[in-house]
């Protein structure tokens, strides 16, 4: 599969990244990326940047150097209830937003209680895609989460640092491999991620891209082949 999307990366601005963004933009370019998504945690992780700084971002050229780049954040997931760390006022100008589970920003609570912050976020007008629901720190019941992401049209990431060798969440491979299955099922789209918090990581998705061909999920939902389709999907839904 031709793999040409990276839609979950950090920049400096995060507070424990190493590049800036015209770095991360230049390696995205050198890697054959065609389009990037910069995403910034949001003000309730520790050491991140203020709400100022996501409301700046219009600024910024989209497309640079012939590659198209999107500007958003990820969303701290705070509470059972699904509410984030910034204000729809905000997210509403961003081109999109992932959502995501962090023991900083919240404990971990009870398998209904994770669940429920997920499937919560879900509902958030503004999130197109839920970021390392893999993490075995926050027990999900994954038929839920599958069936909720289909009912409210969100992409699941498949983390490709959440598979590397020396991953702090707990249970990864298992969770994605059991999350896989029921998007095959209920034919949910999944993308594959970075999480590159340096320019090295950036568009490495080869943990995520085996793990993917291990588990046999049909081809055409695995989003990372075409920057139409994904833009189209975002804008969709």
């Amino acid at each position: 599969m031709k793999d040409i999307i990276d839609l979950h990366t950090h920049t400096i601005a995060s507070g424990h990244a190493y590049n800036t963004i015209q770095e991360m933009i230049n390696a995205a370019v050198a890697k054959g990326i065609r389009l990037l998504g910069i995403t910034e945690h949001a003000p309730k992780m520790p050491g991140t940047c203020h709400e100022f700084y996501f409301t700046n971002l219009h600024i910024i050229p989209r497309e640079q150097q012939g590659i198209r780049v999107l500007f958003g954040a990820e969303l701290n997931i705070l509470n059972p209830a699904g509410e984030v760390d910034l204000p729809e006022r905000i997210t509403e100008k961003l081109d999109f937003c992932i959502a995501s589970l962090h023991p900083p920003c919240m404990a971990p609570g009870t398998l209904q209680e994770n669940t429920s912050a997920v499937i919560n976020a879900m509902k958030h007008p503004h999130v197109r895609i839920i970021g390392h629901p893999d993490d075995g720190r926050f027990p999900l019941d994954y038929e839920a989460v599958v069936a909720a992401a289909k009912e409210y049209g969100v992409i699941l990431e498949i983390n490709n640092a959440s598979l590397a060798p020396d991953a702090f969440r707990v249970g990864a491979r298992e969770n994605d491999q059991r999350m896989l299955k029921l998007c095959e099922k209920y034919q949910v789209p999944v993308l594959m991620g970075s999480d590159a918090h340096v320019t090295f990581a950036l568009g490495v998705h080869d943990a995520a891209a085996e793990l993917i061909a291990e588990t046999g999920i049909s081809p055409e939902l695995v989003l990372n082949d075409s920057v139409e389709k994904v833009l189209e999907y975002l804008k969709k839904h």
